[in-house]
């Protein structure tokens, strides 16, 4: 039991902190090797890190400052326990940044889920709009080519009007890829507004997607919708939401966070799984616009819309498989058993 917690927040933060250098030294360095006495020093670290998690367990006036230490313990004990493959330096590499993208998303489902709501909500929103007032597809609608007629679009498509990407595509889809990239870069940056900025460009960029969905399904082109939206957009919007997800992480280490660190201290602390994150999304958004510029842009008759909508389900759902169920089987074998040493 602690008798004076005050006291022992401030004699045991050094150990901590140093204990959490040593474990960020080895993640950004996995192949380098400790001399004798820098293990006999991490490993003393560890054990008072458990000691101390063990005391501070039994005060329930410092929530934060537990959830520091378990998560601080648990990532002590994965480099100490850990069953480690021998794989050589490159490919072993190329594991490693497959693995921590889906680890790292899911670190913050919380966030990701806070960027669908916000979306959902635009989608609804600007949806209900078009449904009680036509005059609104004109506001919401930010391109000109989507206030025609989606009858009148469709026959276009279909008749082969997209051919004239065909001596272009290559052009086309870099500067989606492009675009994209720079786009999600400023969702995840403007979370340094609080998550204001993130949350508006959300809310927006759900708009115009409900708009485009209500207009095209109101005139009966449901259909061409899901063939045209589909192949790319299953990977496309969620690496914008990923993006936005991001974006809240920021917000969080920069509003709250652990306030016993320093501004500098927490955005340290997630500054590792922000760059995972947006480097996860750039490669999601260089296949999205490979997928937009050689796959979606052709219709039927000489795609078939059900092709399209197959592959686009495919993606989905293994794109699902890799944030939701890659890297767990890791994350399980590594995780500490309370009273262990």
């Amino acid at each position: 039991m602690i008798i004076d917690l005050p006291r022992f927040l401030i004699e045991e933060q050094k150990y901590w902190s140093e204990l959490e250098e040593q474990l960020d030294q080895m993640e950004r360095e996995p192949t380098a090797r400790l001399s004798l006495e820098q293990v006999r020093r991490f490993h003393y670290l560890y054990q008072r890190a458990c000691a101390d998690l063990v005391k501070i367990q039994t005060s329930a006036h410092e929530p934060a400052v537990c959830g520091y230490l378990e998560l601080l313990v648990a990532r002590a004990y994965s480099e100490i326990y850990e069953s480690r493959q021998r794989v050589h330096g490159g490919r072993r590499k190329i594991l490693s940044a497959f693995g921590a993208f889906p680890r790292a998303f899911r670190r913050h489902l919380q966030a990701f889920a806070l960027s669908v709501l916000l979306t959902l909500a635009g989608v609804v929103f600007a949806a209900g709009a078009l449904y009680f007032d036509a005059e609104a597809k004109a506001v919401i609608m930010p391109f000109p080519q989507l206030r025609g007629s989606p009858n009148e679009r469709v026959r276009q498509e279909e008749k082969g009007e997209s051919d004239r990407l065909d001596s272009n595509r290559a052009r086309f889809s870099a500067f989606l890829m492009t675009h994209n990239i720079q786009v999600s870069v400023f969702t995840l940056s403007l979370g340094i507004t609080g998550g204001i900025g993130t949350a508006i460009l959300l809310f927006y960029n759900g708009a115009v997607l409900g708009a485009v969905s209500a207009d095209y399904i109101r005139a009966g082109e449901g259909v061409f919708l899901l063939g045209w939206l589909l192949p790319h957009g299953v990977i496309e919007i969620p690496a914008a939401l990923i993006a936005a997800q991001g974006g809240f992480v920021l917000a969080g280490a920069w509003l709250a966070g652990n306030r016993r660190k320093s501004l500098v201290g927490r955005l340290r602390d997630v500054s590792r799984d922000l760059v995972i994150l947006i480097s996860g999304v750039a490669a999601l958004l260089v296949w999205a616009g490979l997928v937009e510029a050689f796959f979606s842009q052709y219709h039927e008759p000489r795609l078939p819309y059900s092709v399209k909508i197959a592959f686009g389900c495919v993606e989905l759902a293994a794109l699902a498989f890799y944030l939701f169920v890659v890297g767990r089987k890791a994350e399980r074998s590594t995780a500490p058993t309370l009273g262990s040493d």
